[in-house]
């Protein structure tokens, strides 16, 4: 199996109700370049010692990044017929740690044909479990999607 197994998705193939995944474990350097990536030194990530106080007990992955995981899944989906990731909505409901192995899951819930754009948006529910099953973040995007006949019609992509 490769990262692009089951890419490549044509808003033509796309079916609602229609359900991706992939999963991901988190180590300690996605903690540290989280922090370095979107500027968050919040001790929460960068401090062993002050995060096992915490109410988590440990350093904990960025928001921001799990949403970035989340959104990946999305990407490799749609590999080369994405034209627009348009938006991203998340919600976290537990803490992320280093070490846990994230799966998300995609539900299609609706298709929006766009003709003038040469496809049309792909609205997913995402779900982020740990290794756990418990529930992590949840998640709403919009992706344009290239059709196949606007491509063909063009030529070569």
């Amino acid at each position: 199996m490769t990262g692009l197994d089951g890419s490549g998705r044509w808003f033509d193939e796309v079916v609602a109700g229609e359900r991706f995944a992939r999963t991901l474990t988190v180590t300690e350097t996605h903690l540290v370049l989280g922090a370095g990536l979107i500027g968050d030194f919040n001790p929460h990530h960068t401090d062993e010692e002050y995060a096992r106080r915490s109410r988590f007990g440990t350093r904990i992955l960025h928001g921001m990044i799990t949403s970035a995981i989340m959104g990946a899944a999305v990407g490799m989906r749609f590999h080369g017929t994405a034209l627009a990731y348009l938006e991203h909505n998340a919600r976290f409901t537990a803490p992320v740690r280093a070490g846990d192995t994230l799966t998300t899951t995609w539900t299609v819930t609706d298709l929006v044909p766009k003709p003038k754009q040469g496809g049309g948006i792909v609205v997913l529910q995402g779900v982020a479990t740990n290794q756990d099953g418990v529930t992590v973040a949840e998640a709403l995007g919009k992706i344009l999607v290239a059709s196949m006949h606007s491509v063909t019609s063009a030529g070569p992509r």
